[in-house]
């Protein structure tokens, strides 16, 4: 059987230190998340992922780049992608030119922003970021907001589809989030344990259609840290029935499943009790996850120096020790068809392309 390595974890600084080595050998590490103390210039971040792929090649590098706010690298060439709001404005906005001509400019401009945003990941060595969001704009969550494509999921739906396409372009998988949805709670999950008091009909009308009209497109998807009561009494990404009754089975989603970072207060609290980052991890695989993430815990000058992360690699390796945690052949393999294909495009190259000049002019 192939080792499931399901664990995504960070590292501190600009460069692999011997301890960042130790851990990305370890078989149950599937991958990283880069976040924007990983970055000083292209140079440099070219180079770390050419360290990080000499330690394993199949390891997963991961970065969120979405546009707005959320965009790690932005400087140094990096375009300034828009927030995905701007292209659900710009379909709103037919103009003189005729109806639908907006959503179809929209629809156009996505996939040069999925483009642009992929090749100039992979240019630099980085395989894969946690776009697009399929959250509905309902103008009540903050942590959300302009991050959201529009208030319509049909809207969402294909601006998504065709940023998905750009990032195909590029040779880039992809991530749909936060499902079933979190843009109708105002508590932020980093902080808080946010509550959807909806019914299950309600949610999947509107919140978790993106997933079933898209499940054909989607490579992967993260599940939301909020607790739906009339569903199930765990957040959506801890929920069997969230994740294989629904999601796969009731909206037939084939792909991976990664958890939101289990650092963040929507995970550290299950079934009213504190839990610590292994019995978050145990519970979201159990549940259907095929990866877990824990975030920002290999800080520079920390005191903990990525204690949390030894932890959990040792707590993990005893879960399964003693069989509260199955490797999962499927989860494996769901893992590493998020690496790329085809080769990337070298910078200067990807520079003079016609099709990336073409793609930035549509970008708004």
């Amino acid at each position: 059987m192939t080792q499931h390595a399901p664990l995504i974890i960070d590292v501190a600084g600009l460069s692999l230190s011997k301890i960042d080595r130790q851990r990305l050998k370890h078989p149950l590490v599937g991958g990283i998340i880069l976040f924007a103390r990983n970055w000083q210039d292209r140079a440099q971040l070219t180079e770390l992922c050419l360290q990080i792929k000499k330690v394993r090649r199949d390891l997963l590098i991961c970065v969120d780049q979405e546009g707005g706010h959320v965009q790690r690298f932005k400087t140094d060439g990096f375009t300034h992608l828009p927030p995905m709001r701007a292209l659900g404005e710009m379909w709103l906005h037919d103009g003189k030119a005729g109806e639908g001509v907006g959503a179809m400019q929209a629809s156009n401009a996505a996939s040069a922003c999925g483009y642009v945003l992929g090749a100039e990941l992979r240019a630099c060595g980085v395989d894969f970021s946690f776009t697009p969001v399929l959250d509905l704009d309902f103008g009540e969550s903050g942590v959300i907001g302009d991050r959201a494509f529009a208030r319509d999921p049909r809207m969402v739906s294909l601006l998504a589809k065709s940023l998905m396409h750009g990032l195909l372009q590029s040779g880039m998988a992809n991530c749909g989030k936060h499902f079933p949805g979190h843009g109708f709670v105002k508590a932020d999950s980093h902080t808080a344990v946010p509550v959807d008091k909806r019914s299950l009909k309600a949610i999947l009308a509107e919140d978790a259609a993106p997933y079933g009209w898209l499940n054909t497109t989607l490579s992967s998807v993260m599940p939301a840290h909020v607790i739906y009561p009339k569903v199930d009494a765990r957040p959506a990404g801890f929920s069997a029935k969230w994740l294989n009754d629904i999601l796969r089975g009731q909206l037939g989603f084939g792909g991976a499943i990664f958890s939101d970072d289990l650092s963040m207060a929507g995970a550290r609290l299950l079934d009213g009790q504190s839990v610590s980052y292994t019995q978050a991890a145990v519970a979201a695989l159990n549940a259907g996850c095929d990866m877990v993430l824990l975030c920002n815990q290999c800080l520079p000058n920390s005191e903990l120096g990525g204690r949390a992360v030894d932890e959990l690699i040792e707590g993990l390796t005893e879960a399964q020790l003693k069989g509260s945690w199955q490797p999962q052949e499927a989860g494996e393999e769901r893992r590493r068809a998020l690496l790329p294909r085809t080769p990337a495009t070298e910078w200067d190259a990807l520079m003079v392309q016609p099709d990336y000049m073409h793609a930035l002019s549509l970008i708004p």
